[in-house]
């Protein structure tokens, strides 16, 4: 049955239909505000696979280019499999709030898809696609414990603005997604432009006030065309079992989470693990039944453990894993830094680049160029493990986004710094909080590489175990920590403010008054981590490095242009090669050089005043014959520029022959007598003698 509704949220219309498109999935809603049209369907599987032990959700996000008129510009000018940066990002932002709402003991294959069918470049189809998600979901037979809703918030002239638009994004000090239930938060993902904490906290719940309507539309839709939910039985726990493996496990367990080194840790419980089903697997078939059985004793007693007033590692509550940075650990990237954070390791590397090495990105906005770009690299060796490399996972892409999003509010301007600039960070090791030691390393890797940022930035990972009425906020947390507990709240800033966040929870959701805490304590955290990097270093260098690539600018008349370029661009490529350089030349006439040396840089300067230097009268110039004609010899007096000297004006006496005064390739000094309104050059030697 078809059915539309609509609500003004934010002063934008939104409007869900469903019944009219992708009928035979298990729920299919078309979500538009504006032009911006999103089509969502939820589908899964009839056989549940109780035996992964995990949840097989699948989302997907697609913009066609189709829904902004355009053709894809690749090779074979289609969508190509493997999905853009922007749409594992989409992706990440629907799962991580959908995941935890599902029905314990649901372990059916599921698939989400979202499909951009219009987008009008104003209104983002990224806020739609989680909403229509949840809408989806809330319509099928899925056992789904939503709904949720999704906003964006954007911060301009003091005020908070509710789903700006892409041209008020150019102006807002913030750009934020939430996520929540009708009670809670439940993710946040965005960064702002140095902002307070109580801002950013303000902001978070202005979002959950305003997008309350959104609640009640979702509730319409399912009362009119929502589908019998399937009945899921919770996973029943064999008590006996349990039992019987917490008596055989407790003194090792105690062993286990009474060890501070990730590595040995990891050893004693896999020979727990190992010992225990050896012990009680009589028949040979509950093997992993009882590892999963350990499992949750092991998160059980852990949790207890902390809440009892003990970390695994000894630490307390707010307290931040011992800090060592070093700078200039890698002899020659234009800039690097070793930032290590308890058994948490990043090598950090800073390039800097011309115009030309810019990213070129294809996006429903058009192509863009990206100046600053991060690149996040988790090798499996950084936790222990041996598998398969293969390009960026979802999760790499997501963390690098957030490290670069944080570090990004602190760039000087392209005029300030005309460089390009690469990050690349490398994950030597990791326990926890890897994203922000890449945020800490990329920001001391920025300032040895000469950059002029703003403000050094750090990052922080909070955690927290809720349990009844206690309420245990963690600073710097551990991988177990992160696995066991029920929040992941990640902090990026300077000393001035929050630049960028993410958060992801496990339970229902949290209040205003936890998230506060939690950033309450994120901030002396994060002060902390600045004063450790300050002792390596404290500010961007002078210089940059002497093999980074010397920047130079030189402005000529844009007549001149076409003299520096070149009939095909000839003499613009003649000189890269010459010196090894990087030239570009914009339609105002500014050159930009980039040479890999100081001493090219000057000789190419030089040589570019010579090429595009104006031709004066009066002025003497020392030039080359290039020609000789019966009437006279010209000859270049700067080069690609040449004038005529006329058989007159070569000696004091009557000239017979031009040859009998100069020849092809003399060296002659010469006065420039007049420049004609075509650029003729008349030139005497004559005058000179």
């Amino acid at each position: 049955m078809y059915k539309k509704v609509e609500v003004v949220i934010g002063g934008k219309t939104l409007s869900i239909e469903t019944g009219k498109l992708a009928k035979q999935a298990s729920g299919s809603v078309v979500i538009q505000c504006g032009e911006t049209m999103v089509l969502v369907t939820a589908v899964a599987d009839k056989e549940s696979k109780p035996e992964l032990g995990f949840l097989p959700l699948t989302i997907e996000y697609q913009e066609k280019m189709a829904s902004v008129g355009r053709i894809p510009g690749n090779y074979f000018r289609r969508e190509i499999g493997r999905p853009s940066d922007q749409e594992v990002l989409t992706c990440r932002i629907i799962d991580r709030p959908l995941r935890p709402l599902f029905a314990d003991g649901y372990f059916s294959e599921t698939q989400v898809i979202a499909t951009v069918l219009s987008a009008d470049q104003e209104n983002d189809p990224d806020v739609l696609a989680l909403i229509g998600a949840s809408c989806a979901l809330t319509l099928s037979d899925i056992p789904f414990g939503g709904p949720v809703v999704g906003a964006r918030v954007g911060y301009i002239d003091g005020n908070y603005v509710l789903n700006p638009t892409r041209t008020e994004l150019k102006t807002s000090r913030m750009d934020i997604i939430v996520a929540c239930t009708r009670k809670a938060v439940v993710m946040v993902e965005g960064k702002a432009d140095s902002l307070s904490e109580d801002e950013v906290l303000a902001a978070i719940f202005f979002a959950h006030e305003q997008v309350q309507p959104l609640f009640d539309v979702q509730d319409q839709l399912r009362e009119a065309n929502g589908r019998v939910k399937r009945i899921v039985e919770p996973l029943q726990i064999n008590e006996e079992l349990m039992a019987r493996v917490r008596a055989v496990a407790e003194t090792g367990m105690q062993a286990v989470i009474s060890t501070a080194d990730k590595m040995e840790r990891s050893r004693l419980y896999d020979q727990l693990k190992a010992a225990v089903v050896a012990e009680l697997n009589d028949d040979g078939t509950r093997a992993k039944e009882i590892s999963n059985l350990l499992s949750l004793y092991k998160k059980n007693i852990m949790r207890s453990k902390i809440v009892e007033g003990t970390r695994l590692d000894g630490r307390a509550y707010n307290q931040v894993r011992t800090i060592s940075c070093e700078t200039s650990y890698l002899p020659r990237t234009h800039g690097s830094a070793l930032f290590t954070r308890g058994e948490t390791q990043a090598l950090v590397s800073a390039t800097l680049g011309s115009e030309r090495d810019q990213q070129r990105v294809e996006t429903l906005e058009g192509d863009l160029s990206k100046r600053f770009m991060l690149h996040y690299n988790f090798p499996p060796y950084s936790v222990g493990e041996a598998r398969r490399m293969s390009g960026p996972s979802r999760r790499d892409i997501g963390h690098g986004t957030l490290a670069m999003r944080g570090l990004s509010a602190v760039l000087p301007t392209e005029e300030e710094f005309p460089y390009s600039i690469r990050v690349v960070s490398e994950v030597l090791e990791s326990n926890g909080s890897s994203s922000m030691a890449t945020v800490c390393g990329g920001s001391m890797a920025m300032m040895d590489a000469g950059i002029p940022i703003k403000k050094p930035v750090s990052g922080i990972a909070m955690g927290l175990i809720k349990e009844g009425d206690n309420v245990i906020i963690l600073s710097d947390i551990l991988g177990d920590e992160d696995h066991l507990g029920d929040m992941d709240f990640k902090v990026v800033g300077t000393e001035d403010g929050v630049t960028s966040l993410q958060m992801d929870i496990k339970i229902a959701g949290v209040d205003r008054d936890i998230m506060g805490r939690a950033l309450a304590q994120a901030k002396e955290g994060r002060m902390h981590i600045l004063g450790e990097m300050a002792k390596a270093i404290s500010q961007s260098r002078k210089d940059v490095s002497e093999y980074a690539p010397k920047y130079y600018t030189h402005k000529i008349h844009p007549d001149k242009i076409r003299d520096i370029i070149g009939s095909g661009g000839k003499i613009i490529k003649a000189l890269a090669a010459e010196f090894d350089a990087k030239i570009d030349v914009d339609d105002s006439g500014m050159v930009k050089m980039f040479c890999n040396n100081t001493a090219n840089a000057n000789a190419l300067v030089e040589r570019v005043k010579q090429i595009t230097a104006e031709v004066e009268v009066g002025a003497v110039y020392k030039g080359i014959v290039k020609t000789i004609k019966d009437f006279g010899a010209f000859v270049e007096i700067m080069p690609g520029t040449d004038g005529l000297v006329h058989i007159s004006e070569l000696d004091t006496k009557r000239v017979e022959k031009v040859t009998d005064v100069v020849n092809e390739g003399d060296e002659i000094e010469v006065k420039v007598l007049e420049v004609d309104n075509r650029g003729r050059i008349r030139l005497s030697r004559k005058a000179l003698m």
